[in-house]
């Protein structure tokens, strides 16, 4: 496995890559926009990803006025490579993701949003072991400071053996309840095709506070009811525990 300084820099490195060849991050207007994060976890669906320790997460996106667009994001990972099986000698460290899709709006209250992710995870990996690379499909819909989505998966999900058609649906709120403050909270449910005992629910609450300049700080208490059994690292830290993330992002 790649040291944290390492897997930081090949992050770096590939997302300027990305951005260089013209792919992006999501965007509400038309034009290229971006972000660069660092955060005390990097928090998916409820897991964390990167063993409870810091993540540097970057993205780009190009949104034309149409409402087509098409993006990349990653981050520093080590879940795979701390993955509890025999003789565990996978080397992956980041995650890079590359999607594109459809936005629009039905009128001034109600919009949607159509596309493809496939999650790409570079590295080495044991013979026969199952690729985590997975490619979803999704649908969402926002009403005001409420949006809901679902995502399908085309392929096996992150690496879980004849998973392929397993789903996430994410209901979220985000409310500026004063001006530069908004609320965030959301609820999601994983299913996953054959392998139901690692099915879980996660939820969020937290607040975030922009600043002029595209500077945004980020605070959210996480948690889920996933089986601490299916979730346990072999650093004998339980992945989707209950946690407080903290993140500050620059948007760009």
């Amino acid at each position: 496995m790649s040291s944290r300084t390492n897997a930081n820099k090949f992050v770096a490195a590939s997302l300027v890559s990305a951005a260089l060849c013209g792919l992006g991050m999501a965007s509400a207007h038309a034009g290229v926009a971006g972000s660069v994060s660092l955060t005390s976890d990097y928090i998916f669906r409820g897991i964390s990803q990167n063993n409870q320790e810091p993540a540097l997460q970057a993205g780009v996106e190009y949104a034309a006025d149409s409402g087509f667009y098409v993006g990349t994001w990653g981050s520093n990972v080590s879940w795979l490579s701390d993955t509890p099986v025999p003789d565990n000698d996978i080397s992956n460290s980041v995650e890079l993701d590359f999607y594109g899709g459809y936005r629009g709006k039905f009128n001034d209250t109600f919009g949607y949003d159509v596309g493809a992710l496939y999650y790409w995870y570079p590295g080495d990996y044991p013979s026969g072991f199952n690729s985590p690379d997975t490619g979803e499909i999704y649908v969402g819909i926002t009403a005001g400071v409420f949006a809901a989505k679902y995502s399908y998966a085309v392929t096996d999900l992150f690496g879980y053996a004849d998973s392929d058609g397993s789903g996430y649906l994410d209901a979220a709120v985000n409310w500026e309840f004063v001006p530069t403050w908004t609320l965030n909270a959301h609820a999601g449910k994983q299913w996953i095709e054959n392998n139901e005992d690692f099915e879980y629910l996660d939820w969020k609450v937290g607040v975030t506070k922009t600043f002029e300049g595209g500077f945004a700080v980020a605070l959210a208490y996480t948690d889920t009811d996933a089986e601490e059994a299916f979730y346990t690292n072999v650093h004998d830290n339980f992945l989707g525990d209950n946690t407080v993330v903290l993140t500050l992002t620059k948007t760009f």
